[in-house]
């Protein structure tokens, strides 16, 4: 999925989906981090994967609140 459909994607969600997926990724990115302490991490891109989705999902959460305002 190419950056701009998941832009788009994350745009259309409410406030709470997105507090609720930020939740998830950070959960995930606890878990690649433990794997990797361990020595059982085979796919080290997912960390720039996630971290990237955090930040989108930031942004936009910061958008929404801003245009509330």
């Amino acid at each position: 999925m190419k950056a701009s459909e998941k832009i788009k994607e994350l745009k259309a969600k409410s406030a709470d989906e997105l507090k609720a997926q930020k939740i998830d990724l950070l959960k995930e990115q606890f878990n690649l981090r433990m794997q990797k302490g361990t020595g059982q991490l085979t796919q080290n891109h997912m960390f720039k994967n996630i971290r990237r989705d955090i930040a989108r999902i930031n942004t936009i959460l910061s958008e929404k609140q801003k245009a509330g305002a």
